[in-house]
């Protein structure tokens, strides 16, 4: 079991013009269990892509010693497309330049396609259902028309992904601590990684809308199972997370090292790497509804001028920033308080501080829904 490397071509844009995934191979094709690690989907959030580079020194290392036992696939860098957007010497990596589309929604949900075609397949076996399934979505995805590059390239990292049991999205925030998105399904999955991460906040998604990448390797699970009869066995087959890995000024070796040997050791803990495992950290928060995440917008034009950090927990009715109208003519008069609706901790700040009306900069996840966030379009400020 060596490590192999290669690379997949994406459609060609325009003449003479392609660009191609990398993609490193740990382990024995096929074996379980199976874990999809990628970075830089968001193509400006750059610290997932230098905790892939340390990560893979440690899988190496592994490799060498014969300790791998399951199946490990590394895309370093998900997205080329978004990493040759540059405006003006800044890197513009979120949304596709061609469509304004953000390049981490409206992946396919192909749950329709497989119950067509496997329903009548489906046995009393968890396991055959399983890889019924799993080669059900690669074939959907082989045969996909496509027409666009961006489409080309949700469909690649979906062939490399959707079979896996185990699905790692490396992102970043403006300013954050590290955060989790994870499926209300899989909480006691997400409540262990985030353990072993240190994350602050973990947030669980139900039906949060705009159709993610890690909706779309986990959502087909529990989706089938809400719609197969009871009596048919089937497992909820993967576990798909958004890593939230800080701030886009966070790109630093100290912290990229360890971030990618607790990637590491989580690894080992799901079975994909022997030796010896680490006593599991102590957690250091409670999953919190996405629904109960307080999202604070600007209400005029102005400069930011908070009264409260990254990682503080705040109250209800705490004014958490000011908007400063630095146009108006009486500096007494020039600020507008933007207050929290809700009990919780900051964990996410907008990097500019110079905001529009109506945009979003700050996110406080709190314990309770909130009546004001539109179910189904949760990720609509994500």
């Amino acid at each position: 079991m060596m490590k192999t490397s290669a690379t997949v071509a994406l459609i060609s844009p325009s003449p003479l013009t392609q660009r191609s995934l990398l993609v490193h191979r740990y382990g024995a094709v096929g074996a379980r269990p199976k874990a999809y690690l990628q970075a830089g989907l968001h193509a400006d959030e750059l610290p997932g892509l230098l905790v892939l580079h340390h990560l893979q020194t440690l899988l190496d290392k592994a490799e060498e010693n014969n300790d791998i036992i399951g199946e490990i696939v590394i895309v370093p860098v998900a997205n080329p497309i978004g990493l040759g957007q540059h405006l003006n010497g800044h890197l513009v990596g979120r949304f596709d330049f061609e469509t304004g589309k953000n390049f981490n929604r409206d992946f396919p949900n192909l749950t329709t396609a497989v119950l067509e075609k496997i329903t009548p397949q489906l046995t009393n076996s968890a396991p055959q259902n399983v890889q019924l399934i799993r080669d059900c979505l690669q074939t959907l995805l082989q045969t996909k028309t496509l027409e666009t590059e961006p489409e080309g390239l949700k469909r690649a990292l979906l062939r490399l992904s959707i079979d896996a049991d185990y699905v790692l999205d490396l992102h970043c925030d403006g300013e954050a601590i590290v955060h989790l998105y994870v499926s209300k399904h899989h909480e006691a999955q997400g409540v262990q990684l985030g353990a072993q991460l240190g994350a602050k906040t973990i947030l669980l998604e139900d039906n949060a809308g705009g159709d993610p990448f890690d909706e779309a390797n986990a959502g087909i699970w529990w989706k089938l199972r809400e719609q197969l009869p009871t009596s048919i066995p089937l497992p909820l087959a993967c576990f798909a997370t958004t890593i939230e890995l800080r701030g886009q000024a966070d790109v630093d070796e100290t912290l990229a090292r360890s971030d990618a040997l607790n990637l590491f050791r989580y690894l080992q803990r799901c079975g994909l790497i022997a030796g010896h495992i680490e006593p599991l950290p102590t957690a250091l928060c409670e999953p919190t509804p996405l629904e109960g995440t307080d999202v604070l917008k600007a209400p005029i034009a102005g400069v930011l001028a908070y009264h409260k950090t990254l990682g503080e927990y705040v109250h209800a009715g705490e004014v958490v920033a000011d908007v400063v109208n630095i146009t108006a003519s009486s500096p007494e008069q020039a600020r507008i308080p933007v207050i929290s609706q809700t009990d919780g901790i900051i964990f996410a700040r907008r990097l500019e501080k110079l905001v529009r009306p109506g945009e979003s900069f700050c996110k406080i996840a709190g314990k309770h829904k909130l009546a004001h966030r539109e179910y189904g379009k949760l990720l609509g400020n994500k």
